[in-house]
Formats: structure tokens, C-alpha cells, sequence
């Protein structure tokens, strides 16, 4: 038995234009899956043409799912979050946890995840950063939270990468403008393996100057580095 941990897409895009063939070989014959939300997974496991009819899967929410009657079944299952790679700012680390308790084969297969593609694509330092999920919302908070970013970054070197719920870009981005250095660099990737993707680095001054409402309900990734030239 073996839990394969499946990435999803970032977008509506043909799979095998993001995708692995290995990844889509294996998706496509799995009968059991534990998913974060049933009606997109159903939606991404169609786009792969599984070999069995949707109906005929076992899809099971992670909110619900019965870890041990599951694994008792001794057959393969995948793991898959809505978007992205399960368990990495997504749920699924306590069903991986608790394969390995159970001295189940965890497998985790190629795809995208925005987190690692953005930090890719920033040309910051890869050596050493943190993720640090949403930053907070009121908006003093959330000014001083990116001023805390910015002096761990100057202080260790240590690149910085953070999300925000789309419809909130636009004010995010207008608080890096106000709230942190000038010469500080922030790149912000838009749409990542969508035909509208966007990858722009600009230090903190020059993100003043943008239009941040073009951003506004595109899933997005900042990646910020106050040593970064």
C-alpha cells in the first residue's frame, strides 16, 4: 500500500502542460483519494481521464475521512489539496503523519507548487528562507508585520515569502510600498503556470508607482529579500 501525495494544478490548464506523464499515470489509476474539497478534486481527477468513472472512486474529505478504516483497506491512495502540493500551505500533513505511524509507503509525486516556483523565479536567496502563510489583515498589523520580514531578512540574510487571499493584493501591495524600505526588493508572481502568469520584481519605492488594482483576484505569491541587488 502506498500514499501518494498528488499535486494539483494552480489554474484551469491542460494537465499534461503542467504536469508530469508519471504523475498523470499514476492519478489517473487510483480508486481511493482523500481530498481537501470534494467538487474541485472531482473536477481535477476528470481532467486526468481516470480509468474508472468518477462515480466509482472513493473520494473522501480530509475533514471526514477514517484514517484507520481507510489504511485498513490495504489499496493505494492519493492525497490531494485544491490547489498546489497537499501539506505544504495546504491541509494534508496529519494524513502523511499518520501513514508513516502506520508504516505506510509515503510517495510524493512532481507538480507545482506556487510557494517554490515564486522563490524560483525571484531571484532572491534560495539558501535560506521562510514561509510564513497570510500576513495579518488590519492594516496596521499588517505594516508592521511586513517591517518585521524585512529587519529578519536584513538581520539573516533569510528571503521572505508570503501569501494573501487575491482580493487583497491590491492593498497588500500598496502596504509594501508604504511600509518597508525604499532599496527593498519584492517580487510578486501572479497566475503561476497560467497562460495570464506574471513574475515582477520591483524594490519597495518602485511597487509605488504601479497600478497594485491589476493584481486584485489573481492568486499571487510575494517573495521579499531586504539583501537582495
Amino acid at each position: 500500500m502506498t500514499l501518494f501525495l498528488v499535486p494539483n494544478l494552480l489554474g484551469v490548464v491542460p494537465p499534461d502542460g503542467v504536469l508530469p506523464a508519471r504523475t498523470i499515470a499514476i492519478a489517473r489509476e487510483l480508486t481511493h483519494w482523500i481530498v481537501e474539497t470534494p467538487k474541485p478534486a472531482r473536477a481535477f481527477i476528470k481532467s486526468l481521464s481516470p480509468s474508472r468513472a468518477i462515480a466509482d472512486l472513493d473520494i473522501s474529505p480530509i475533514a471526514d475521512v477514517n484514517l484507520e478504516s481507510l489504511f485498513a483497506t490495504q489499496t493505494d491512495i492519493g492525497l490531494l489539496s485544491d490547489a498546489g502540493c497537499p501539506g505544504v500551505a495546504d491541509p494534508g500533513a496529519n494524513v502523511v503523519a499518520a501513514a508513516h505511524a502506520a508504516g505506510i509507503r509515503v510517495v510524493p509525486l512532481v507538480g507545482p507548487s506556487s510557494i517554490l516556483l515564486a522563490l524560483m523565479a525571484a531571484g532572491m536567496n534560495g539558501q535560506r528562507f521562510a514561509f510564513h502563510g497570510y500576513l495579518p489583515v488590519p492594516a496596521s498589523e499588517r505594516a508592521q508585520a511586513l517591517r518585521d520580514l524585512e529587519d529578519d531578512s536584513r538581520k539573516h540574510d533569510r528571503t521572505q515569502v508570503f501569501i494573501e487571499t487575491p482580493y487583497r493584493n491590491a492593498a497588500m501591495i500598496e502596504a509594501i510600498a508604504t511600509s518597508l524600505r525604499a532599496s527593498t526588493q519584492v517580487c510578486v508572481a501572479a497566475d503561476l503556470t497560467l497562460p495570464t502568469e506574471s513574475i515582477e520584481r520591483r524594490t519597495a519605492a518602485q511597487w509605488k508607482r504601479e497600478d497594485a488594482a491589476r493584481f486584485a483576484k489573481r492568486p499571487a505569491i510575494f517573495v521579499l529579500s531586504a539583501t537582495a541587488r
